[in-house]
């Protein structure tokens, strides 16, 4: 019995499907941003600047908190290779957040500021009895971070911004089946939660006229950490207890870093053009290593092939303002996936994505309220069982076909003062 056909943890440290990013990178992190096809590293728009660049934070001309929140509502199928039947996945709702409070003096050269906003998350429940059962039936993953931030204005056209990027909260529980010979599937449960981890954001934000601004910004790699996680093994058979001892667990899952330029035309007061363009340095991840504290099948460790490569991503999007209340919205993005023919896994059914975004935002006084909407189209992605031989996967992977459709509406509340 090999240990990989056992576990299949794939990216699961704090991956899952993400909602606009490849491979298991999320990027919900502005209101505004999310109904502009997620640009944001060449604009000034709001706090939210912080996460996409926070050399721009120095530029918003507002002081301000805001907090808004989103719902992922994914519809994914897999159809086996060797099988007729469409299998669609069990719904499940992931409501990533974002918070923001930027400070300084209002005619002064400089902007501190936190923000707390969650860029890994997601849920998946494939449905029961389904061809890959013994990779993956469930996983629930939850992730918080936190981004202390300090922005200054060196010129009234160069600022520069950093911070301390803190993974504050991080956890994964993840099920699967297991394949006993003649005996009954038993069921294996993987519980744990990330040490804590620090890396960085910093950008450079130059606007040399009322008309154009660039930035650029750069987010660290963070290795995410699970030592100690928790192994629940249920409806093994006593004869075969000793290959199922494993109670803990330990892992690292190399979250990747991201080099983003940006560009802002402002043709004129009401128009808002921005595109952005991310770079990020999937190719680090080659395996997945776990370590058990006593033997999970015929070993206590076990690797599994990843050998992602960097990928980019293109976005685009606008605003306009419509009268002194009320701007809209629109935008998209095409996103490369790292992850190479032969090695997809049930965790992380990646493929190229297409998505499409509306948004608003209405104010009246120092208040406002955002709207986002988005809808993300994964493409059709097969693997083959031959692809998985050639690869030497076809123990932790499944040969068929995956499609994912998310739409994600959002909303944000914002107070300037």
């Amino acid at each position: 019995m090999n240990l990989k056909s056992l576990l299949l943890v794939g990216g699961a440290l704090l991956s899952g499907t993400a909602a606009s990013a490849g491979g298991f990178q999320v990027t919900l992190a502005g209101q505004k941003n999310n109904g502009m096809g997620g640009v944001g590293v060449g604009l000034s728009l709001d706090q939210a600047a912080m996460f996409y660049n926070p050399g721009a934070l120095a530029m918003v001309r507002e002081r301000g908190v805001q907090i808004g929140g989103n719902v992922t509502l994914a519809r994914q199928s897999f159809r086996g290779q060797f099988g007729s039947d469409e299998r669609t996945l069990r719904n499940s709702i992931v409501t990533p957040f974002n918070l923001y409070a930027g400070f300084g003096p209002a005619e002064g050269k400089w902007r501190l500021g936190i923000a707390v906003y969650t860029p890994f998350g997601s849920k998946l429940q494939y449905a029961s009895g389904w061809e890959g059962r013994y990779s993956l039936t469930d996983i629930d993953l939850k992730s918080v971070f936190v981004q202390p931030t300090v922005s200054y204005a060196i010129t009234d056209q160069l600022s520069i911004g950093g911070g301390p990027v803190i993974l504050a909260y991080g956890a994964v529980n993840l099920q699967k089946d297991i394949s006993i010979g003649n005996y009954p599937d038993g069921h294996v449960e993987l519980d744990g939660k990330a040490e804590h981890k620090v890396g960085f954001n910093a950008g450079v934000f130059f606007k040399p006229s009322d008309k154009l601004s660039l930035g650029v910004s750069y987010r660290s790699h963070i290795d995410a950490h699970v030592k100690d996680g928790t192994v629940t093994i249920t409806n093994t058979p006593t004869a075969l207890a000793s290959s199922f001892a494993a109670t803990k667990f330990d892992v690292t899952l190399p979250l990747p870093a991201t080099t983003s330029i940006g560009v802002g035309v402002m043709p004129n007061d009401k128009l808002t053009l921005g595109f952005d363009v991310n770079f990020v340095q999937w190719s680090r991840y080659k395996t997945l290593d776990f370590t058990f504290d006593q033997n999970l099948g015929t070993s206590n460790k076990s690797t599994s092939k990843r050998y992602y490569q960097d990928a980019l991503t293109f976005r685009l999007g606008g605003q306009y303002k419509l009268t002194d209340g009320l701007t809209v919205r629109a935008g998209g993005s095409y996103d490369n996936s790292p992850v190479k023919d032969g090695y997809v896994t049930p965790e992380t059914p990646d493929a190229d994505r297409v998505s499409g975004t509306l948004g608003a935002t209405y104010s009246f006084g120092k208040f406002g309220v955002d709207l986002s909407a988005q809808y993300v189209s994964i493409k059709k992605r097969t693997q083959t069982q031959n692809e998985l031989l050639n690869n030497g996967t076809s123990l932790d992977r499944v040969a068929g076909t995956y499609k994912t459709n998310i739409v994600i509406p959002g909303i944000g509340f914002n107070y300037n003062f």
